[in-house]
């Protein structure tokens, strides 16, 4: 958001934990969701035999080894089931990088480059939701900003869970015994936003009632205005001025009325540049830029997949079904994962099958939205994997449009780019 002091400890484990120790970890085995790492050293064997697999009877006891080198090499060690990077099979020794998906027997893994923040707090799930390294630290700076400050700005993608973090302020903050009102500035009728939020007095306009309005409604607590970046211009004058002075002015009214009211504000816009454009006023911008706390979108902390897969499922989740899931790119994050992971478990118990599979979850579930199809940019599944085999001529569409750009061709295509480096090695595109 611009400024030295943005609250934004998203990532502050990263720098707080030099030098880092790659390695592994066990996001799920044996159908249960887990966060397990264990550090690399000089090669890491994993098996049956690992502490904490020995449930996965489709493991082999020695099944497979990963190395360090420039990246990450992964080897199968002739496993009865096979071993899968990225939802390809490993057939030879197969490079890597930090965030690819490994899959053996019934476990899955990520490889990582630091499992420090994975040794400190895990992935902790609870009646309001799951949260790995990432989020964690996220609530730790919301915890800290809302014994500091009055406001609270959040930034992030639809579907990160911005409501459950507002909801975090309120309940953390000196206000927490008093209500907390969630208002979605884009579900605001246009020319009624004032009344709504600010109240009326009998008689400012035709058939005109008094009403106290949202402000007053959240009087003791917080008042979470999701979308702040939709309200309109001339609300946003009376926003700061309600900001400013703590008062609130309903229609038809002649005298201010006062208000204890602490802000949280949601977006996943960029402030800055509406503001540069005139979508937005800068001097509420300037009002509430700070703190600003960004929640990382979901397809950044991965590690919660899993938990979140079962959360959503009344059915036991086939390892091929949650590793399909950790590789799709789930552009609408936690909401929309959830909302798929529940159809799909509802086509498997209609198929009164025992297990939700790969083929129970819709083939554009996660992707990314681009210009052409999911069906006309992948091809069919090849045997033994949970993802698709790329139409080669896509792949090179995909990256000739965005300039050999492999993150933004990979977006488009709807795969987690370890995949698409992984296509382009083996099919030297």
């Amino acid at each position: 958001m611009g400024g030295s002091e943005t609250v934004d400890d998203s990532r502050g484990w990263e720098a707080e934990r030099a030098p880092p120790i790659p390695g592994v970890v066990v996001v799920a085995t044996a159908g249960q969701p887990v966060c397990r790492p264990l550090r690399l050293g000089a090669g890491l064997e994993l098996g049956r035999d690992t502490a904490g697999l020995s449930s996965d009877d489709r493991l082999s006891r020695k099944h497979l080894r990963v190395e360090r080198r420039q990246g990450f090499v992964v080897h199968d060690l002739g496993s009865r089931n096979g071993t899968w990077v990225d939802g390809a099979r490993v057939t030879s020794p197969v490079a890597a990088e930090s965030g690819a998906v490994v899959r053996g027997g019934r476990t899955l893994m990520l490889l990582v480059d630091d499992v420090q923040p994975f040794e400190a707090s895990g992935v902790h799930a609870s009646a309001t939701g799951v949260a790995g390294p990432r989020l964690s630290t996220v609530f730790d700076a919301i915890a800290r900003a809302a014994l500091q400050a009055g406001t609270l700005l959040l930034r992030g993608e639809s579907g990160t869970g911005k409501e459950r973090a507002a909801r975090a302020y309120h309940a953390l903050g000196p206000a927490a015994l008093g209500p907390f009102v969630p208002v979605n500035c884009a579900t605001l009728p246009e020319g009624v936003a004032e009344r709504l939020l600010f109240g009326a007095r009998k008689g400012a306009f035709s058939g005109a009632t008094d009403s106290d309005g949202l402000v007053r409604s959240a009087h003791g607590g917080v008042l979470f205005l999701d979308e702040i970046g939709e309200l309109e211009l001339e609300v946003q004058a009376k926003l700061l001025r309600l900001l400013e002075s703590r008062e609130v002015l309903p229609l038809g009214a002649t005298r201010p009325v006062r208000v204890d009211v602490r802000f949280a504000f949601a977006t996943h816009r960029d402030l800055r540049a509406d503001t540069a454009a005139g979508r937005f006023r800068a001097d509420l911008f300037y009002r509430i830029e700070q703190p600003c706390i960004e929640l990382p979108p979901l397809r950044e902390r991965r590690e919660e997949i899993p938990f979140l897969c079962a959360t959503a499922s009344s059915l036991p989740l086939h390892a091929a079904f949650v590793e399909a899931c950790l590789l799709r790119s789930w552009p609408g994050n936690v909401r929309e994962l959830l909302r798929n992971v529940a159809q799909a478990c509802e086509v498997a118990l209609e198929a009164k099958a025992t297990e939700v599979l790969v083929e129970h979850l819709p083939p554009e579930a996660g992707r990314a939205f681009g210009p052409r199809s999911e069906s006309s940019l992948l091809g069919p599944r090849s045997e033994g994997s949970s993802e698709r085999e790329p139409d080669l001529e896509a792949v090179r569409e995909a990256l000739r449009v965005h300039g050999g750009n492999v993150s933004a061709a990979a977006r488009s295509l709807g795969v987690h780019r370890t995949q698409l480096r992984r296509w382009i090695e083996r099919y030297a595109l």
